[in-house]
């Protein structure tokens, strides 16, 4: 393999932060891409990969807010007007995993 100057600094870097030699970081990257462990992506799926573990993240929190809110009411109550709120941040969560998962499924390509 060869590497130009700036990508064998950025391989000397990911491998320093691993504790490992760059050749054998190298060496580790391209056997799980090799092996289909790892599947590299574009910058742009990258992006979007990271809005939709955000997405995710902020859907985990809104529903236990929703859980919270919906356990202080009296039982069989019915949810305190509180909820309706939540309940609108959970249904804009969901819609923003939705569009980042569409756009994980087109940035995918079939391989040969």
């Amino acid at each position: 393999m060869s590497f130009s100057d700036t990508e064998l600094a950025v391989v000397r870097t990911a491998a320093e932060r691993e504790g490992m030699a760059s050749a054998a970081w190298a060496g580790r990257q391209v056997m799980a891409v090799a092996q289909h462990v790892l599947v590299p992506v574009s910058r742009d799926a990258g992006d979007v990969l990271r809005e939709l573990v955000q997405a995710r993240v902020h859907l985990r929190e809104t529903v236990a807010a929703l859980r919270a809110v919906a356990a202080t009411g009296p039982p069989g109550a019915g949810f305190p007007e509180s909820a309706a709120t939540v309940v609108e941040d959970t249904l804009r969560a969901v819609a923003r995993l939705d569009a980042a998962t569409v756009a994980v499924m087109r940035e995918r390509r079939p391989r040969s």
